[in-house]
């Protein structure tokens, strides 16, 4: 795979989700992607974000990472200096992957998503005959 085969699709800012047409404010995590032979793997921050709040999609070589923040502080604000925002991405992704064999894990507000390759994307040792 070549890094046209991953294309990110917005570049990092604050901005209003249409994609959900929601007044919420989105931000595009930070993300950091690495290549194998055998896997792509994805690195995003998503601060506040639980396991329930994360939303990740792979539908048509199109990758969609949404996480929702949820509050920890109970009861009512009286003043409120720090606002959060959701965050929301989306990559093009080459048809070369095994999307039904990606899995993800959410640690500490880090999601880590692991992207196999098809076997045809595989780099092949062609053996020599005598």
């Amino acid at each position: 795979m070549t890094n046209q085969d991953l294309i990110k699709s917005k570049d990092n800012q604050v901005e209003s989700s249409e994609h959900t047409r929601s007044a919420v404010q989105t931000v595009i995590p930070a993300v950091d992607i690495y290549e194998t032979d055998e896997n792509l793997t994805l690195m995003a921050d998503l601060p506040g974000v639980t396991h329930e709040g994360l939303d990740i999609q792979l539908d048509n070589g199109l990758l969609t990472i949404r996480g929702k923040v949820g509050s920890a502080q109970k009861g009512k604000h009286l003043l409120q200096e720090f606002s959060s925002a959701d965050y929301y991405r989306q990559f093009k992704l080459s048809d070369r992957i095994a999307a039904e064999k990606t899995t993800a894990e959410l640690d500490s507000g880090v999601l880590k998503l692991i992207i196999p390759k098809a076997e045809t994307a595989k780099p092949r040792k062609v053996e020599i005959r005598h």
